[in-house]
């Protein structure tokens, strides 16, 4: 068992190495790497004990894999065969492959590490590789976006480290376990760095724009799973200390809300993806415990739906809606919108019940507010125009797209499965009441109105010193607890 999970972790890094030695190859060995990965989640997933495995004591590499791991480990899975199949019969290099199972294997270490040094680096090597697959076109634009993400990543990173030096000097360990013994300031430096790293707040607001302006393969990558990389600690952290349970409920409510509030007036439809993928990481943390099944719906539908988008002649949504697509695509676009908005048949549902069960009750209002906000957005594309001949990009939509997206949307269907007990009479009413109202609001006023947020705190300057903010606030909210 121990010798399996090794060979596991090792198995990307090292075929990302071969990739560049057999080129011709590249392909072959990054799907099978994934699907290996897929096979490895699944038997997690079932297995009646999960895995420790503390390699170099203390001072090293300390492995922890459950069944909460495996539905993370899962979504990475999923979400990478799908975008090589997306990308299959494009011109994309050994490099694009090769960085791509590289940060395959470096989120796998990440879910997989409850240890700080270990994650630390396995976080690092996710930016450099998310970085050059962001830059990978080369254009000025994206290298500014991907530089932009790099150096937002690596100071949060610096303020995490100190946390973890912090923690190993109260309890002679690096271990996650250590935040029983740390003192508040460690605590805070490290929420600092996860929450940067997994875009929660409005410390994540460096999201929108890399998501939106990378290419669609790598925007469904990184809201897929590179993201979730910060949340799986955060929920590590909450498990092992009950006094956190708040703080990270707390945020949790906060980023579902702020991140829908811009969706629903957001015109640009890979921005208000991207402000989505803010808001469904809050619905992760509001109840940590269960957070792993909405972290599997939440990538899926993700995926599906940043690369069916790349597929339309525009991201403009005002243009759209005087433009019909092609049939295909918008029931590809309707079957992920109805399961983020939480309608039965499709995962998402059970996950939203499942999530709306585990709330406190404080946490209620803020969390159906957000459902209801979900709703609206997603109203924009389920009634969007269409017609058998409409218009898409040609060169987009070819097989691999298809192979991609039954990969996805099956994954959705398949995934009721996981919490089959959600389908009483009382959870199917209520999200498909949320959802008539959050058309008809739609309808009768915000496809009405144009109001344009303004993206200042979105600018580089302000990115960190948004930071700084969070930073005060988790001190104020560790000593408090």
């Amino acid at each position: 068992m121990n010798t399996l999970t090794i060979a596991w972790i090792a198995l990307p890094f090292f075929m990302g190495f071969i990739i560049y030695l057999i080129p011709k190859l590249d392909r072959v060995l990054a799907m099978g790497t994934a699907l290996a990965s897929v096979a490895y989640a699944m038997w997690v997933i079932f297995l009646p004990q999960p895995i420790e495995l503390t390699l170099l004591d203390n001072f090293g590499v300390t492995l922890f894999l459950d069944s909460l791991t495996g539905y993370f480990i899962l979504t990475n899975a999923l979400v990478t065969v799908a975008v090589l199949f997306y990308c299959w019969q494009t011109d994309k290099s050994a490099f694009f492959y090769a960085q791509t199972i590289i940060l395959h294997g470096s989120v796998n270490a990440a879910f997989a590490c409850v240890d700080f040094i270990s994650l630390y680096v396995a976080l690092e090597v996710l930016s450099i590789a998310s970085f050059l697959l962001i830059a990978y076109p080369r254009s000025d634009r994206t290298i500014w976006v991907g530089l932009r993400y790099l150096f937002v990543s690596n100071v949060a990173m610096l303020f995490y480290l100190v946390g973890a030096v912090l923690v190993y000097q109260a309890s002679h360990s690096f271990s996650f376990a250590g935040v029983r013994e740390a003192p508040p300031e460690a605590l805070a430096l490290i929420f600092l760095g996860l929450l940067v790293k997994g875009g929660i707040f409005v410390s994540g607001l460096w999201l929108p724009i890399t998501h939106a302006e990378s290419d669609s393969p790598v925007s469904a990558m990184m809201s897929g799973f590179v993201v979730k990389a910060g949340v799986l600690p955060l929920v590590r952290c909450e498990l092992l200390v009950s006094e956190l349970d708040p703080i990270i409920r707390a945020f949790g409510v906060a980023t579902a809300v702020l991140g829908v509030f811009y969706a629903v007036f957001e015109k640009d439809a890979k921005r208000m993806l991207a402000f989505h993928t803010v808001s469904q990481l809050g619905f992760i943390l509001a109840a940590p415990e269960v957070g792993g099944f909405y972290a599997l719906t939440h990538g899926l539908v993700k995926a599906a739906l940043f690369l069916t988008v790349g597929t339309l002649p525009s991201r403009n949504l005002k243009e759209l809606q005087q433009m019909p697509i092609a049939t295909p695509v918008w029931i590809v676009l309707v079957a992920a919108s109805f399961s983020i908005s939480g309608f039965p048949m499709l995962s998402g549902f059970g996950a939203k019940a499942l999530t709306m069960k585990n709330l406190v009750p404080w946490q209620v209002v803020g969390m159906n507010l957000a459902a209801l906000g979900t709703a609206i957005s997603f109203a924009k594309l389920i009634f969007l125009p269409h017609q058998r001949d409409g218009a898409v990009d040609k060169d987009k939509v070819k097989t691999g797209f298809w192979w991609a997206i039954a990969v996805l949307i099956g994954g959705l269907v398949a995934a009721n499965l996981f919490y089959i007990e959600a389908y009483t009479i009382a959870n199917i009413i209520k999200p498909l009441a949320t959802i008539a109202v959050g058309w008809v609001a739609y309808f009768l006023i915000f496809r009405r109105i144009s109001v344009k947020l303004p993206r200042l705190l979105e600018q580089f300057e302000h990115l960190m010193g948004m930071m700084s903010l969070v930073l005060v606030f988790l001190f104020w909210a560790v000593f408090a607890t």
